[in-house]
């Protein structure tokens, strides 16, 4: 980094910036293969948070490569630096004291921890959607895997790019045996929400 550039601080704090909202900041990092219903929950989930007057943005894999990280390919540098992104910019939506929900697939565990380290102790909620490869590859909407198993799409993460499930996240989600309901109830549930 340039020498030349200082850090400004402000005045406003993030326990301030949160007080006038009447919520703790958190960050709700929603990680699986592609599929497995990320962007489902976290929609269902705002829109939870929403009825309960709680201030949230939703941050989506798909949605951020439209704009912010629109230069970004799928190479595993590119991967990884579009996990940087994203985690930075939850950390400053956080720090305005809002409850942000990332879906992103982040397949490597080192980008998820580095993710967490941006965090204050028990602001960052791994979310672990444990969809299994068969059932992403039946839902398959966007028409991807099949793209992938013909080769016509590269670096596909759980056919030709490796996918790092989570050791220990603070929430496992299994959506083949559970409604979208439960899993949202589950999820507020086990992150302190409800």
């Amino acid at each position: 980094m340039d020498k030349n550039i200082k850090f400004q601080h402000f005045a406003l704090t993030q326990t301030e910036r949160a007080k006038i909202k009447q919520q703790t900041p958190m960050c709700l990092w929603m990680t699986g293969l592609s599929g497995a219903g990320k962007s489902t929950l976290a929609n269902s989930l705002e829109q939870e948070l929403n009825q309960q007057g709680k201030h949230t943005y939703i941050l989506d894999g798909d949605n951020l490569r439209h704009g912010l990280n629109s230069d970004l390919g799928f190479t595993e540098v590119d991967r990884n630096e579009n996990v940087r992104r994203a985690a930075e910019a939850a950390q400053l939506l956080v720090d305005a004291g809002l409850i942000v929900i990332v879906g992103l697939i982040s397949p490597f565990k080192k980008e998820r921890n580095w993710a967490r380290s941006l965090f204050k102790d028990n602001q960052f909620k791994e979310i672990y959607i444990s969809t299994s490869l068969e059932a992403c590859e039946h839902r398959d909407t966007k028409g991807l895997y099949g793209k992938a198993r013909r080769g016509e799409v590269k670096d596909f993460t759980g056919i030709d790019s490796p996918y790092e499930a989570p050791d220990n996240p603070d929430v496992l989600i299994d959506t083949e045996n559970k409604t979208v309901d439960e899993c949202v109830h589950m999820i507020l549930h086990k992150v302190g929400l409800v």
